[in-house]
């Protein structure tokens, strides 16, 4: 059974920074292509960022790139997105995602991906 559990959002301020955690079970982080989504209230889910699975090639929403950055711990089984300079349209419900089908290339569609954690929610004041 797959299993992903986000944790690490929180309250708070614009600039300010925090850490999310996904950690997998059922499945080695490495072997699989993971990525990152939000829903901001009353809107659809979006992409964040991606790191794939055989290169570790990563890939970001051009509103969060030099901000985010997301990584993985093969050895906790754990994948990452440190945000920093955080802005409160960053606020959201953060999910993050697995693709078990190891295809080539990058998907930051939503359909790309078959299992999804929980949520943990970021809220960002001004």
């Amino acid at each position: 059974q797959v299993q992903l559990v986000e944790s690490g959002g929180g309250l708070v301020q614009a600039g300010g920074s925090l850490r999310l955690s996904c950690a997998v079970s059922g499945r080695t982080v490495g072997s699989y292509s993971m990525g990152w989504f939000r829903q901001p209230p009353g809107k659809e889910r979006e992409f964040v960022a991606t790191i794939t699975w055989r290169t570790g090639s990563v890939y970001y929403v051009d509103s969060v790139k030099g901000r985010f950055t997301i990584s993985r711990d093969n050895a906790k089984n754990t994948v990452y997105l440190q945000m920093n300079s955080l802005k409160p349209d960053d606020t959201a419900l953060y999910y993050c995602a697995l693709d078990s089908s190891r295809r080539a290339g990058i998907d930051a569609s939503t359909s790309g991906y078959d299992y999804w954690g929980q949520g943990t929610q970021v809220t960002v004041s001004s």
